[in-house]
């Protein structure tokens, strides 16, 4: 098969999401290269070729990180300039690939590649809303959407923003899972999983979050929440990005327990009582589709969210919503309670039966299959 060569922002070792899941089950069919964002080494001279770095997280994936002497970080010009002989590199050993992005910064790469055959834009983030966005972003994004062979979008939000600025839009909505984290069901004290050390110590009723805490989580939601209910333990699992710790809230009941590997999530789920989705409503929110949605479903437990559209708009009978924090702790109190439970439970089995990461991965191959017969 054809190789696949993989532009991502994302490093494979950061949070265990969407790249991996599809990534790792393409790579069943075809060999897959993620070539990270580079990263600064301080042995290469100013000046000095680059090189890379080269790991197997999976099978079949192979993770491509290039060191430059360059601190900048990103796919920035000048990092593209002294990566673009080692992608060159790889290319030729590689022969024809096809290319795949998550983030259109690294589109000058594309021309470093010297045979390419399908290439495949994965619009998992509307990049341009985070914090920091390079100030280029739009236009290269303008650039790839025009280039794609075909694009594939990660929400309901996403695929109606870009589905009329390219020829080939799909909408695939990020999956889960279900297996892995439905070994929660039993409940940390259930004769199951083993409640982690870290949350061991902590009382009942716990709400519990995991995921990567930056921007796009509303700190003044939490802080009330915390205060509302001073006996309710809010658990919170993740790294803490592009905001400084010192500014998170801090109470008693709020405990920050730090990034967790992918294989310990259902552990901590099945000590919760409450999944929440304490989002705030803002620019960096407004496209955002979480997996993590999903993988509370498979749980079966409790969910509240404020009502961002790609949890409203579909999952309005089965997750509670929040709006202002009164109405969150509202919802919460509800969730708790839970005497609509079945009805709500009955409702995530049924979302859960019609999706799955492999169908997903299986999808995106043929219309990339589908994408070659064209082009030929």
């Amino acid at each position: 098969m054809t190789p696949l060569v993989v532009f991502s922002h994302l490093r494979w070792d950061f949070v265990y999401q969407r790249p991996q899941h599809v990534l790792s089950r393409l790579a069943a069919t075809r060999p897959v290269i993620v070539v990270e964002e580079p990263v600064h080494d301080a042995d290469v001279e100013a000046g000095a070729a680059a090189f890379a770095e080269r790991m197997t997280p999976a099978e079949g994936v192979t993770v491509v990180r290039i060191h430059t002497g360059l601190h900048e970080h990103g796919f920035t010009d000048a990092q593209m300039d002294v990566m673009a002989p080692v992608v060159a590199s790889l290319g030729r050993e590689l022969g024809e690939s096809d290319v795949w992005f998550y983030t259109p910064m690294a589109l000058p790469l594309l021309d470093a590649l010297p045979e390419t055959g399908v290439v495949v834009f994965d619009v998992m983030d509307e990049l341009s809303a985070f914090d920091f966005a390079p100030p280029e972003l739009l236009a290269r994004e303008a650039r790839l959407l025009a280039r794609a062979d075909v694009v594939f979008t990660g929400g309901p939000s996403l695929y109606r923003a870009k589905k009329d600025r390219a020829e080939n839009v799909h909408l695939f909505t990020s999956s889960v899972d279900a297996a892995h984290f439905a070994t929660a069901l039993s409940g940390a004290d259930g004769g199951g999983l083993t409640d982690p050390d870290d949350q061991a110590g902590i009382p009942h009723p716990r709400f519990g979050f995991f995921g990567v805490i930056d921007e796009r989580l509303d700190l003044g939601l939490l802080a009330a929440l915390a205060a509302a209910h001073p006996e309710w333990q809010i658990v919170l699992a993740g790294p803490v990005v592009k905001i400084d710790p010192a500014h998170l809230p801090q109470a008693d009941n709020l405990h920050y327990l730090g990034s967790k590997a992918y294989a310990d999530l259902p552990a901590y789920l099945a000590g919760w009582d409450v999944a929440i989705l304490p989002f705030a409503r803002n620019r960096s929110t407004e496209f955002i589709s979480p997996t993590k949605t999903l993988e509370y479903m498979a749980a079966e437990k409790p969910i509240v969210s404020t009502p961002i559209r790609d949890v409203a708009d579909p999952y309005s009978e089965i997750v509670r919503l929040g709006d202002t924090p009164a109405e969150f702790v509202a919802a919460c109190e509800a969730a708790l309670a839970n005497e609509d439970g079945a009805e709500r439970v009955a409702g995530m089995r049924r979302v859960l039966a019609e999706t799955s990461w492999d169908r997903t991965a299986a999808a995106m191959a043929d219309l990339i299959e589908q994408a070659r017969t064209v082009d030929a």
